[in-house]
């Protein structure tokens, strides 16, 4: 539920509207508390992100509103993190691989180099960077030149609707 909630944080900007949407979204497939708070707690992060909130409030509130606890470092999971699918033990991580991150690229690298569930890992922590740092253009051109036209195209029209003027007005 987390992995695919990143949406719901760009078109729509006010907290509870986007609790509410995330839950809908998550309620599909996840219907059990964790995979929803999972979902929320993502698109929090990303809104909070896109707000411009600084990452150690965002920390303080992801950890208060939803119980996660997120302060295992990246070089800490590297030792322990082993597969899990959970939201439970998915999202804290993913959040502490964007938290510790430089940049969009720095987020995905930690998460790719924890292991476990990598690719939900990086679907998250990625979604938590893209909302602070944007999309490294040369890192955009090569996933899209990856996709076939009707994937490329959706990804384009929702971009220049919703996420780039997003990161136009910073």
């Amino acid at each position: 539920s987390a992995m695919r909630v990143s949406p719901v944080a760009w078109f729509e900007k006010h907290d509870h509207r986007v609790m509410e949407i995330a839950k809908r979204s998550a309620e599909v497939t996840h219907n059990h508390p964790e995979g929803i708070k999972g979902a929320q707690a993502t698109a929090m992060v990303i809104l909070w992100a896109r707000q411009g909130v600084p990452r150690n409030r965002i920390r303080r509130d992801l950890e208060a509103q939803f119980g996660y606890d997120t302060s295992t470092t990246v070089d800490e999971l590297r030792e322990t993190y082993e597969y899990n699918e959970t939201c439970q033990r998915t999202v804290p991580e993913a959040f502490r691989c964007f938290y510790e991150a430089t940049d969009f690229e720095d987020a995905i690298r930690n998460a790719i180099s924890i292991g476990g569930d990598s690719d939900t890992l990086a679907a998250i922590a990625g979604s938590m960077a893209e909302a602070k740092w944007g999309v490294p253009e040369e890192i955009e051109r090569e996933a899209l030149g990856r996709l076939d036209s009707k994937l490329c195209n959706a990804y384009k029209t929702f971009a220049q609707e919703y996420v780039k003027p997003s990161h136009a007005t910073r």
